[in-house]
């Protein structure tokens, strides 16, 4: 019980935490508060809710969360990636159904943190997590559309292509204003970041416009339009529903918590290579549960790890689960004193928002990185890409999967065909190996299941060396996933002074790493054919190590 569930803040408060830490944490806390309010707000309305139920989501998930977690540094609340479940949950089943999904997802977390399930997650493969991230990126965008234009639609269809028919056939009926607004918004966000680096852009966004809206008297919509007046107070509230309907919610529940699950430990192992720290997965998959169990009845919609607040809040020098705490306190003053005026945000302002947000989603530069790599990688790309984005993301999920191991055993099956590289070895006793340079053998092929564990493995063995030769002699293919990983392995080793070198790479590989820019992070000179050349050009390094170093 204690190592499946050891919350980061119990563990650090019992070592103590310094004064000056905890004001730096309180400090970050406030600054990720303010990024989180104008986001909380602008997915809560395209999720299909009010935007209050965005904010009461920040406030008790993201304060259970950091709470909890097994993160020192994660931002939890509403995220982008939600968007698209919860739209469709409130359009199937309703508000009562959302928070039935939503607190039975939050029993699955726990259960998969009790299993150990956390750390299998890192098994997804790199091209799925981009092909349905840029999927629902898509959807985010195609979603905002009408409030960036001004369009007067009263019911847009859900379906993808339905909807940019019913774009397409109202250009007409286009809002200039509208328009202007939201290119505005995405202007200021976009160039504040450049020029104002501690105040968020799109809280300078909805503070700027909101305001020049009122007092120009700008016709657009605003949340009052569509919402009424914004509730600042909690409300406990219980759903109704037939214990016979609860098999309607297994799917939708288990969307949540596998979504929830892949991206919050995805944020924390971001947030782990910001910090050169490790997170405990099961832990944190322990606390998503609670989280997502206890919002609903207070009016929340799904949670998980926010990977752009948690940059935020790492950036600004959060350290402890306390400046998470902090960022949720934050929220709960803004709106208890001023809530009632973001009925007065433009809805234009929140589309411009959520467009800046699908593009930071998108990653589109791993998209096009996956697309020069080999044609298994990009059917699961392409595969899981267009099934998110004309279908449903469970599907697109579902299929990825399968077809990520069924593509893998035809890969497998294909390695009798590929030549292991011979080296002409004279140094198989490795405690000749002159001090300060270190070797690691691969054998079998790097693909997504085994990349995870190579990388946790090297960074250890790097972490004491100044120069690590890893041998690839046995290695007969390396996938997309794998890059993904030595390339955030690369600049974690060479950040550390530790220089990687490549024995025995054979052709495939090799064309592969080079597509992937990969050797060029590397150095072209550091990959070598054999490893008595490896250790040659080792010891040059070593020689000249002083004078570069």
């Amino acid at each position: 019980m204690n190592r499946l569930f050891m919350p980061k803040l119990f563990t650090l408060l019992q070592a103590g935490i310094s004064k000056e830490q905890i004001i730096t944490d309180i400090f970050a806390g406030i600054v990720v508060g303010i990024v989180a309010l104008p986001l909380a707000i602008a997915f809560g309305v395209a999720s299909g809710v009010s935007p209050e139920k965005g904010l009461i989501t920040a406030i008790v998930a993201g304060f259970i969360i950091s709470l909890l977690g097994g993160s020192r540094v994660q931002i939890g609340g509403p995220t982008g990636a939600f968007i698209v479940i919860v739209f469709g949950i409130v359009e199937q089943y309703g508000i009562d159904g959302l928070i039935i999904s939503t607190v039975m997802s939050g029993i699955f977390l726990i259960l998969f943190g009790f299993l150990k399930l956390g750390s299998l997650l890192k098994y997804f493969p790199h091209p799925l997590v981009v092909g349905f991230t840029s999927g629902i990126a898509v959807v985010i965008f195609s979603t905002q559309i009408k409030d960036a234009l001004g369009l007067n639609i009263e019911k847009l269809p859900s379906e993808f292509i339905e909807k940019w028919i019913v774009y397409f056939s109202n250009l007409h009926l286009i809002n200039a204003q509208a328009l202007f607004i939201a290119l505005l918004t995405i202007a200021i966000i976009v160039l504040s970041g450049k020029f104002i680096k501690k105040i968020p852009g799109s809280f300078l966004a909805i503070i700027i416009l909101t305001l020049i809206v009122q007092f120009t008297h700008i016709e657009v919509a605003t949340i009052e339009t569509y919402f009424g007046e914004i509730s600042s107070t909690l409300h406990f509230e219980l759903p109704s529903f037939e214990w016979h309907d609860l098999s309607l919610y297994i799917v939708p529940a288990l969307t949540i918590a596998l979504l929830g699950s892949i991206e919050s430990l995805l944020s924390a192992v971001v947030a782990d290579g910001m910090i050169s720290g490790n997170h405990r997965s099961n832990t944190e998959l322990i606390a998503q549960g609670i989280a997502n169990i206890i919002t609903p009845f207070f009016g929340g919609i799904p949670a998980t790890g926010a990977i752009a607040r948690t940059a935020t809040n790492v950036k600004n020098g959060g350290k402890t689960p306390i400046a998470g705490m902090v960022h949720a306190i934050t929220l709960l003053l803004i709106v208890l004193f001023f809530g009632t005026y973001a009925k007065l945000i433009p809805m234009p302002v929140l589309a411009g928002i959520l467009i800046v947000v699908a593009y930071n989603m998108s990653e589109w530069r791993s998209f096009v990185s996956i697309l020069r790599s080999s044609p298994f990688d990009i059917v699961i790309l392409l595969s899981t890409f267009f099934l998110t984005v004309l279908v449903d993301l469970t599907v697109a999920i579902e299929i990825g999967v399968v077809l990520s191991a069924l593509l893998f055993m035809k890969r497998m099956s294909d390695i009798a065909d590929i030549p292991i590289q011979a080296e002409s070895d004279t140094l198989e006793d490795y405690s000749k190996l002159p001090n300060g340079v270190h070797t690691y053998e691969i054998s079998g092929p790097l693909f997504f299941g085994s990349a995870k564990r190579y990388a946790e493995t090297i960074k250890d063995i790097g972490n004491n060396s100044k120069i690590l030769i890893i041998r690839m002699r046995y290695v007969p293919f390396i996938d997309s996933t794998a890059i993904h990983n030595f390339k955030g392995l690369i600049q974690i080793l060479h950040t550390s002074g530790v220089i990687l070198v490549l024995s025995g790479v054979n052709s495939l590989v090799l064309k592969d790493l080079e597509k992937s820019g990969l050797s060029e992070m590397l150095g072209k000179e550091n990959i070598l054919n054999s490893f008595d050349k490896a250790l040659l050009h080792a010891k040059t390094i070593l020689d000249d190590y002083p004078k570069n170093n």
